[in-house]
């Protein structure tokens, strides 16, 4: 009877050993398996172009001197008038043009010191154009020495009076801006699969970083460089 119960514990302890090592077997060929299928590479891919803005904001800016109020409120007015008309002249339309109200400023009563300036009241005025004419604002900031010469004192130094370009067209390139960003990314991927002797599986992974709009260079800010990277995680297999 004795016998009989350790040969049972004998064949049970087999049947356990067997199942247990069957069990690690596979979860170790699973982790395996697993583990291959893990393999990714990542690449990146640009797309960079270039396209004209579609909107131009030109501030013209000027200044006024007076010691008397009511005087410099009517140069102010006079010189607006001469620029309006300028910019209707050379084909500039009246509702692409807006006219802010004039910062005052009295210098008396910020005086320091003892120094006196010689007029006692400034004023900044600004003159905007707001246009999708772009060619023809720019034949017009050429001409406007000419306007200069009336008495104008215009002023551009600051970063208020800076001409600014926009590009609203983004949503039109997107698209194909993005498929062109991915394409790359799939032919680095293909690439680094090649040299690796591997094969590129399915996309595990895609990121699309942001649109970045810049002007070309210094010298063409009507030139919009538009630019986009797409990050694309792929598996790998032998």
């Amino acid at each position: 009877m004795q016998e009989h119960s350790k040969f049972s514990a004998f064949i049970l302890g087999a049947f356990i050993f067997l199942g247990l090592a069957t069990v690690g077997y596979q979860l170790g060929n699973a982790a395996i398996q697993y583990k291959e299928y893990e393999r990714t590479v990542t690449a990146k891919g640009l797309s960079e172009r270039e396209y004209p803005a579609d909107i131009v904001i030109w501030p013209i800016q000027f200044t006024e001197s007076s010691n008397d109020l009511t005087q410099l409120y009517s140069s102010i007015e006079a010189s607006n008038s001469k620029i309006k008309n300028f910019l209707e002249k050379n084909k500039i339309r009246s509702d692409e043009i807006s006219i802010s109200a004039p910062q005052i400023t009295d210098k008396s009563a910020q005086q320091y010191g003892n120094a006196k300036a010689e007029f006692r009241y400034t004023a900044q005025q600004t003159v905007t154009v707001y246009s999708e004419n772009i060619q023809i604002v720019q034949d017009v900031m050429r001409l406007l020495p000419e306007l200069g010469k009336t008495g104008i004192a215009f002023t551009g130094n600051n970063y208020q009076s800076q001409t600014d370009y926009i590009f609203t067209r983004l949503n039109e390139v997107k698209p194909e801006m993005i498929e062109e960003a991915t394409c790359n990314a799939r032919e680095v991927a293909e690439k680094f699969a090649a040299d690796s002797d591997s094969k590129l599986g399915k996309i595990r992974r895609a990121t699309q970083g942001q649109f970045s709009i810049s002007a070309r260079d210094k010298n063409s800010p009507s030139i919009k460089k538009i630019r986009v990277v797409s990050t694309v995680e792929y598996y790998l297999s032998d």
